[in-house]
């Protein structure tokens, strides 16, 4: 009797000691070093403590088991933004001014170019073959002494003349304006040249006969 209650009693405890310690020996392939049931969930004591197994490290803390513990999530270092590449753009020049003496360039009263006001023009012609441009004005100017018709049709004609020196030299004609402003741009105020025709007063006047050249165009520079 007291051996067949042995038995009994060895069976029982063997049958309930295996699922415990296959539970123990179960190993956890997502979270290993906590003890975990069949169902994947952790095997905690009465009070709520998770068991540890002897792999458990510091570096396998998990939330559920042990918050201050848990890994911090690894934070992708950030890569660094590209310096931007400097864009060349066109942006508008400064005009060139370059302003003749108009007694230098013609006899006074006359539109016809003097030897002297050629070589003048000559250095313009090489200033413009070195230089990067759109377009050339010419724009003549005479004093307030004549009509102001008169005034206009010779401040026209020597734009005009000084137009067809440039394109003799090789100057693009259809880059080059030539227009007359007359007697309407004076460089002398009102009241600084007074009295009669006379060689004093064409002097004082002289600022105002000239003919201006201008020159416009674009360049290339980086932003």
């Amino acid at each position: 009797m007291k051996t067949i209650q042995g038995l009994l009693l060895t069976a029982f405890a063997a049958t309930t000691l295996l699922p415990m310690a296959a539970m123990a020996q179960t190993p956890d392939t997502k979270n290993q070093g906590y003890l975990q049931d069949n169902a994947s969930g952790f095997v905690t004591s009465g009070t709520g403590l998770c068991w540890r197994t002897s792999d458990w490290t510091p570096a396998r803390a998990m939330a559920p088991c042990d918050p201050t513990l848990e890994k911090a999530p690894v934070v992708a270092a950030a890569t660094s933004t590209p310096a931007p590449v400097p864009v060349t753009v066109p942006v508008a020049a400064s005009p060139q001014k370059i302003s003749f003496s108009g007694d230098a360039l013609f006899g006074f009263g006359k539109s016809v170019l003097n030897p002297d006001g050629q070589v003048m023009l000559d250095g313009l012609v090489q200033k413009v073959r070195g230089a990067s441009y759109d377009t050339i004005v010419a724009t003549g100017h005479t004093d307030r002494l004549g009509s102001s018709a008169y005034n206009q049709k010779l401040s026209e004609r020597r734009a005009q003349a000084v137009k067809d020196y440039l394109v003799s030299k090789k100057v693009q004609a259809d880059r080059i304006d030539a227009q007359g402003k007359g007697e309407t741009q004076p460089v002398t105020k009102p009241g600084d040249c007074r009295g009669a025709k006379t060689a004093k007063l064409i002097a004082c006047l002289q600022p105002d006969r000239r003919v201006d050249i201008e020159m416009t165009g674009s360049k290339a520079v980086a932003q």
